[in-house]
């Protein structure tokens, strides 16, 4: 079935990938992984960038995350690494991207 901006779903191992591009990433990064290079592979690790809040009138604001397509550390550099498979960069996907270094001091590596 093809979705929004052209993707097909598929399916690897059990897994659901959002696009092609998405599911051949995984299938890379199983096989880094096999081989050691990489470790603690997770698959839409999310992240909170702003907190759940109250406004003045007393209703809440709900919590905002960025959900990632990938992590895993990266054994060679020593290191964490965020992935997003990205196709289209949504207005709301560079705002996530710029706060996810804001807060959390990461970058994230498109594939």
């Amino acid at each position: 079935m093809k979705r929004k901006y052209g993707n097909r779903k598929t399916t690897i191992d059990g897994h659901t990938f959002d696009s092609k591009r998405e599911a051949a990433r995984y299938t890379n990064l199983r096989l880094l992984l096999l081989a050691g290079k990489i470790t603690d592979l997770r698959l839409q690790p999310s992240f909170e960038l702003i907190p759940k809040q109250r406004r003045d009138d007393g209703k809440a604001e709900r919590n905002c995350t960025y959900v990632a397509d990938f992590s895993y550390w990266d054994k060679e550099a020593s290191c964490l690494v965020i992935e997003d498979a990205k196709g289209v960069r949504t207005r709301e996907y560079v705002i996530k991207r710029k706060l996810m270094l804001q807060v959390h001091g990461i970058t994230i590596k498109e594939i």
